[in-house]
Order: C-alpha cells, then sequence, then structure tokens
C-alpha cells in the first residue's frame, strides 16, 4: 500500500505499528521517527496541498480533524477524489481504538489488535503505580499562554495526570480544551506547570516569563520551582508516543 499521513499523531501510530515503510509522503511537522525525515512533504497540516498528495497516487491517506481547520482538507480529499480515513481522537481509549483502525486500513488488523493491547496493557501498569501514590500533586498544562489555552476533562493531559497519580487543575472543564486566564490560573494554585505550547519547541519558551505574570510570583509552582518546559511532540500529539511523555512525567512530578 501507498499510504500519506497528514498529521504527526497519525504518522506515529503506523510507526508503532512497525509500518513506516509504507509511508509514501508525510505533513511538514510529522517529525518522528527520524526516518520520515526523508519523505516528501505535502505542506503543513492545516495546510496541505492536495496536488502533491495526488501525485503521490496514494491508496488512503490518514487525515485528521485533533485541530480546528483541518476540517479544509476533508473538504479538499474529496474534492479530489482520494481514499481516506479520519482520526480525531481525545482519549486514551480513543487512541487504543485508533490503533486498531489503522491497523485494519494498513491490512494488518491483527497486528493492529495486538499493539493496541500493547499500548493499554501499559497505561493500565501506570493506573496500578498510580493508586500506591501517597501525594496527589496538582498540574496545570499550558498550551497556549495568551490567549491561555488549558486541556480540560476530555482530553488526553488529563488521564496523563491521572495516570502518575496528579490532578489536572481543570479536569471540570467538560471539554478538550478550554480558555482561561491568568488569573483564574493563579486561583488554582497548582504544585506544578507544565508548559507544553502547541508548535513551538521548548528551547523558544521561557519559564522566566511565567513568573513576571500578575501576582504569579506568589504560586506554590513558582516559589518552589516548579515549572517544567516539556516536549510539545510528547504530549500534544494524540498518538502512542503519550506512553514516552507519561515516563518522562512520573520521573519528574514528585
Amino acid at each position: 500500500m501507498r499510504i500519506v499521513s497528514i498529521c504527526p499523531s497519525n504518522t506515529e501510530v503506523v510507526a508503532y505499528l512497525g509500518k513506516t515503510e509504507l509511508l509514501v509522503g508525510v505533513d511538514n511537522f510529522s517529525d518522528w521517527p527520524e526516518e520520515v525525515n526523508q519523505l516528501p512533504r505535502v505542506g503543513p497540516d492545516l495546510s496541505i496541498d492536495m496536488d502533491k498528495v495526488a501525485k503521490l497516487k496514494p491508496d488512503l491517506v490518514l487525515a485528521s480533524l485533533s485541530v480546528p481547520g483541518m476540517e479544509k482538507n476533508i473538504e479538499a480529499l474529496d474534492n479530489y477524489g482520494l481514499p481516506y480515513i479520519i482520526l480525531n481522537p481525545n482519549t486514551l481509549e480513543e487512541i487504543e481504538s485508533d490503533i486498531r483502525e489503522i491497523g485494519s486500513a494498513l491490512n494488518f488488523p491483527q497486528l493492529g489488535s495486538e499493539m493496541a493491547k500493547k499500548f493499554r496493557h501499559a497505561i493500565d501498569e501506570f493506573r496500578l503505580n498510580a493508586k500506591h501514590r501517597l501525594v496527589q500533586p496538582t498540574l496545570y498544562w499550558e498550551w497556549w499562554p495568551k490567549p491561555v489555552f488549558t486541556p480540560g476533562g476530555l482530553n488526553w493531559l488529563t488521564e496523563l495526570s491521572a495516570l502518575i497519580g496528579a490532578t489536572n487543575v481543570f479536569e471540570e472543564e467538560n471539554v478538550a480544551s478550554f480558555q482561561t486566564n491568568w488569573e483564574t490560573v493563579r486561583k488554582k494554585d497548582p504544585d506544578h506547570i507544565c508548559m507544553v505550547w502547541v508548535g513551538v519547541k521548548e528551547e523558544k519558551m521561557r519559564p522566566e516569563l511565567i513568573m513576571k505574570r500578575p501576582n504569579w510570583d506568589q504560586m506554590k509552582a513558582v516559589k518552589s520551582g516548579n515549572i517544567h518546559v516539556l516536549e510539545e511532540s510528547l504530549y500534544c500529539r494524540p498518538s502512542p508516543r503519550l506512553l514516552e511523555g507519561l515516563r518522562k512525567l512520573e520521573s519528574i512530578i514528585s
């Protein structure tokens, strides 16, 4: 099969299945695993060049609706008459389901089922370990600084928090992404601040700016130095690589 992935998380699911050799093109932001960097690029995930996709003669395009604005990619796929499936997971269970779906779509249903079970088993192990944690710290995840966006209760980062025995301070918000403000975050007074600005490399994030926000110098996380600059690629993409992020988070949060 000839597969084109137009979203980084989809590319990473294909890699998790060990089938990167089927990829003939990817979006500009797909950067893992290393071998996909040699593939033709078809544009940024919010602005895919469908001419380039069509020229690759794909048997299947792995599309996504994980970011607002991706709808126009689906319209273009329809206009070009290209075969595709859409993935839009917000939870770990939905990521597990996507592993199965992509496995089946690539004609490897048994492999998809086996790898989905492996993913679930890893999550269950974290969940079991979390039950034995005596301290349950609170976390504030920052997706974007201004306007402030943070994951709500319907997002995988709330689940990841719970899997290390912690709590997302915005878990009560019944949405995947919640817009708030600095003052509301200050009042939440989290134990840890996790900076995962979408689309921004960690070397470009400056935690010292957080300390300059109004009255944030009195927050527990700031006073204790618990401001963590984390890889956006390990926390903002709904793929099996979240497990790698989870292991790292567990080692950081205590």
